[in-house]
């Protein structure tokens, strides 16, 4: 990653956050701009901008604590519902460009609001779609 980002601040301790969960690989701290009372911000503590530049160990290690964090998330706000959020890349609404995890509780109309723009997936063109992607795999 090129230049500073908030995160990186954060886990250099140069800029302050409210922190519930930290291991060798992963923070989870309280967004400061919250859609509803309890959303959480998971982060990586490998630095990269996308998802798809993390290490096999860094996701591993986001995957194991994600759960855990919602259910605490769930616990301490009362919410019976919420979305997990990831984005990648400016296009796709990324602010930070950081990898990072929202956890987004919803309560009452809390929340984040979600539009999906649905298409159909025509049969011949996706054996072709899932070939190609599959043959991309690592």
């Amino acid at each position: 990653m090129s230049q500073t980002t908030v995160f990186d601040q954060i886990l250099d301790g140069t800029l302050p956050c409210f922190k519930i969960f930290e291991d060798d690989h992963v923070l989870a701290l309280l967004d400061i701009a919250p859609l509803s009372e309890g959303h959480t911000l998971v982060i990586p503590k490998e630095r990269k901008a996308f998802l798809h530049e993390l290490s096999d160990n860094q996701a591993a290690a986001l995957g194991r604590v994600l759960p855990r964090l919602a259910r605490a998330v769930m616990n301490a706000t009362g919410a019976t519902a919420y979305n997990i959020l990831q984005n990648n890349g400016e296009a796709a609404h990324q602010a930070v460009m950081h990898v990072h995890f929202h956890i987004i509780p919803r309560i009452e109309e809390r929340g984040l609001g979600v539009g999906w723009s649905a298409s159909s997936l025509a049969p011949q063109a996706a054996v072709g779609l899932a070939q190609r992607i599959a043959a991309g795999l690592e």
